[in-house]
């Protein structure tokens, strides 16, 4: 399975807050293998920015904490697979529980009561 992953993140660890990320972490991998691993410098963040940005960049799936409707709408209409409600985590690792079925849904990080309406842009 040749595959293109994207994680938003801060200090390079998977953050909640999607629209908040110092950068994307860029995992390439082949024959389920993780090949390379690279940190992209996101757009200037506007409604519609990151979702055109990691498609842009071939990516295939993108594993996160939280984003709003309309970015989990526009990577849908990117045929860009989206997993929520992971916990802050080094990226390779996510990708590789994923490469091994075990990466599950969670609850949108963004739903919380704390969100203050961060994840709606």
């Amino acid at each position: 399975m040749d595959r293109i992953f994207a994680v938003p993140t801060v200090n390079k660890k998977l953050t909640a807050h999607f629209g908040h990320c110092q950068s994307f972490a860029v995992l390439k991998v082949e024959d389920d293998k993780i090949t390379s691993e690279d940190y992209l410098d996101p757009p200037e963040h506007q409604p519609g920015s990151y979702p055109a940005f990691l498609a842009g960049k071939g990516v295939n799936t993108i594993i996160a904490g939280g984003m709003g409707v309309m970015a989990q709408n526009l990577f849908k209409e990117n045929n860009i697979e989206v997993f929520m409600g992971l916990n802050a985590e080094e990226p390779s690792k996510l990708v590789e529980l994923y490469l091994q079925d075990k990466l599950e849904n969670g609850d949108n990080l963004c739903d919380s009561d704390h969100d203050h309406g961060e994840c709606d842009h």
